[in-house]
């Protein structure tokens, strides 16, 4: 737990992201063992899981945050919107976005995959920027509750530090 990274993003009008919590990225979190990622999200509270990639449009979710492992391969996302960061991840390393990120695949290798969970096991919405969504979103993702964990580190770790 040092190396982790933090990333704010602005509303773009189209992405409205969050305005009080950061993007976190783990790099190598799990670079030893990444076949053991959604177990950890699991037992630390993050459920409702699944594997498969991400997809080539950017989308978010306005009512819960959500925990990006990557469990192979390795790939470019955009966060933010069209104007936040490309970034490189690659197996192992792991990504917590707060409600309202905008995220979209960029490229990636063929044996690309990753592992998404939410708090509590949070069903998502899935959003698109569209102007109509606007007016209901800002307040859902102020509302999305802080999680009770840290997806990787379970009671310590920097996401109990930095989401308050």
């Amino acid at each position: 737990m040092s190396n982790e990274q933090f990333y704010h993003f602005e509303d773009d009008r189209s992405i409205p992201n969050n305005p009080r919590l950061p993007l976190i990225v783990y790099p190598g979190a799990f670079k030893e063992n990444p076949e053991s990622i959604e177990g950890a999200f699991n037992k630390n509270g993050w459920t409702n899981s699944w594997v498969d990639g991400v997809f080539d449009y950017h989308h978010y979710h306005s009512n819960t945050h959500e925990v990006l492992g990557v469990r192979s391969g390795s790939a470019t996302i955009q966060f933010g919107g069209e104007q936040g960061k490309a970034l490189q991840v690659s197996a192992g390393d792991v990504a917590v976005l707060p409600a309202g990120t905008g995220h979209k695949l960029l490229d990636s290798t063929d044996d690309f995959q990753v592992v998404g969970a939410y708090p509590g096991g949070a069903e998502p919405d899935k959003k698109l920027g569209k102007p109509e969504e606007r007016p209901d979103v800002l307040e859902a993702i102020l509302d999305a509750p802080l999680p009770e964990k840290d997806p990787v580190y379970g009671n310590d770790g920097p996401l109990l530090t930095n989401w308050t």
